[in-house]
This record gives C-alpha cells, sequence and structure tokens, in this order.
C-alpha cells in the first residue's frame, strides 16, 4: 500500500493593469481583498504553505506572466483543494464594488511533486 503524498504547488499571482489604473481607495479594497484571499489559502484545510516570494521590488508594472507578481508554494492535498484556492480569486469580493478579486489580479498553480535528492 503506498502512501499518497501532498501535491507540491506553486502559486502564481500576477496583478493586472485594471489594479494599476484603479484609484487609491480602490487599491485599497483590492490589498484587502488580497489579504482575504491569501489567509483564505493558508486557513484552507489540506494547504501545508511552505512560503512565499515577492518580485514587487524587481518588476513594476501589471504582470501578464512570467516574472509574476508574488508567488505561494505549498504542498496541498489534491487537485480539487487546488483548484479550491484558485477559486478564492473568483469568489472573493473587492468592497462594496460589485468586482471580485479576479477582476485585478490571476493567479496559474503549477502542481509537481516534492523532489527527493538522494545524497550519498
Amino acid at each position: 500500500m503506498s502512501d499518497k503524498k501532498p501535491l507540491r504547488v506553486m502559486f502564481c499571482m500576477g496583478i493586472n493593469q485594471n489594479f494599476m489604473d484603479a484609484e487609491r481607495g480602490e487599491q485599497l479594497d483590492v490589498w484587502a481583498a488580497f489579504s482575504e484571499m491569501w489567509n483564505g489559502i493558508h486557513n484552507m484545510e489540506g494547504v501545508t504553505v511552505i512560503g512565499n516570494m515577492d518580485d514587487d521590488q524587481g518588476m513594476v508594472g501589471a504582470s501578464t506572466g512570467y516574472p509574476w507578481t508574488t508567488y505561494l508554494l505549498a504542498d496541498v492535498a489534491d487537485y480539487d483543494t487546488t483548484v479550491a484556492c484558485c477559486n478564492l480569486f473568483r469568489t472573493t469580493s473587492v468592497g462594496d464594488t460589485p468586482y471580485k478579486l479576479w477582476r485585478y489580479m490571476k493567479v496559474e498553480s503549477r502542481i509537481g511533486r516534492e523532489l527527493i535528492v538522494q545524497t550519498a
């Protein structure tokens, strides 16, 4: 019987032009929504966050792909849990607007496994 290992998932997140074009108050609402989403991933059952990295000092402007604005690396129980994490971008409201977080940023998940290197 084999043990089912978690998926190693890199959530690559990019701010888009809608955020860049928003007024300061709207940007602050997006930041609050981002924080809610970020904590939602951290608190989701079946997710163990390993770490994160932010590219915000080495890049300026919207991120349409690599390099991404920020990254979150986690061990995730299964594919459905990975989808649930990405779904937070579709469901997290931004302030009192009718908009959800995905209007201002995108996410792509890279799914793999932990690399185990045997040493001598």
